[in-house]
């Protein structure tokens, strides 16, 4: 099976001026996902996530280990991967439609391709009559919706979602991940997708990846078998409820485990 993203043995160390020695962030961190594959990335506050995505991303170095995307190494190079932030950061001067064919065109697709692509999907998810506004007047999931949409269409192999749903309150965060599932299990992009929500990598993910606190490594991998297409029905499935358990027990703090 080819893998979109292969992770091996990868450390990361900041200088810590204070103590005048390394400080360790991440330590032999290996993992993959396939081709079309849906993981999700879980750990306590601190744990590195947000470094391992910098590392993926190309905007960190590692201390040592390697990292390939479609098969290549790609050790601090950027531009390979489409990603979502926490936060929707849309360009406030330019409309929904020119927001989204800035960022196929800086990929590398021809303007007027770019647009067609543009509006064609906005129509596709409901947005078409948002084409010509700008973000400011569109409300917190809408703009989430263009975001993703944005790294959606992008023609690199790998998104990668930073909690993109955590700024979001309980019902519209509900809504997005329900539309999110019906649109990926559309196009199938292989993703990486940072949550402290078990509720939602369980809805969500083909696999989920557990860290531990920093300095961070893989505790545990959890196959997530629930048949799709998956709706929120799903939460009250005994088995959902016993990982939903045993994930709690892992991210639970060493002496509250005691």
């Amino acid at each position: 099976m080819k893998h979109a993203l292969e992770v091996n043995g990868l450390h990361k160390s900041f200088a810590d001026t204070r103590s005048r020695g390394p400080q360790q962030v991440l330590v032999d961190v290996s993992f993959h996902i396939a081709e079309g594959e849906f993981v999700s990335l879980i750990g306590p506050s601190g744990s590195g996530k947000t470094t391992l995505f910098h590392l993926i991303g190309g905007l960190e170095l590692p201390t040592s280990g390697d990292i390939r995307i479609d098969g290549r190494s790609t050790i601090g190079e950027q531009g390979h991967i489409a990603y979502m932030p926490q936060q929707a950061s849309l360009m406030p001067w330019l409309t929904v439609s020119a927001n989204i064919e800035l960022a196929l065109t800086i990929s590398g697709l021809e303007k007027r391709h770019a647009r067609q692509l543009a509006i064609e999907w906005l129509n596709r998810i409901g947005l078409g009559g948002t084409a010509n506004q700008f973000p400011h007047l569109l409300s917190g999931g809408m703009q989430q919706r263009v975001s993703f949409l944005r790294a959606l269409l992008s023609p690199k192999p790998l998104m990668c979602l930073d909690e993109p749903f955590g700024a979001l309150d309980a019902l519209t965060r509900m809504h997005m991940q329900t539309w999110l599932l019906s649109l990926w299990e559309e196009a199938k992009r292989s993703v990486l997708f940072v949550t402290h929500s078990i509720e939602e990598a369980l809805l969500l993910s083909d696999r989920i990846l557990v860290l531990s606190s920093a300095p961070a490594t893989i505790v545990r991998e959890i196959e997530v078998a629930f048949p799709r297409p998956r709706s929120e029905a799903l939460w009250s499935d005994p088995a959902f409820v016993g990982m939903k358990q045993e994930l709690y027990g892992l991210l639970k703090p060493a002496e509250a485990r005691r």
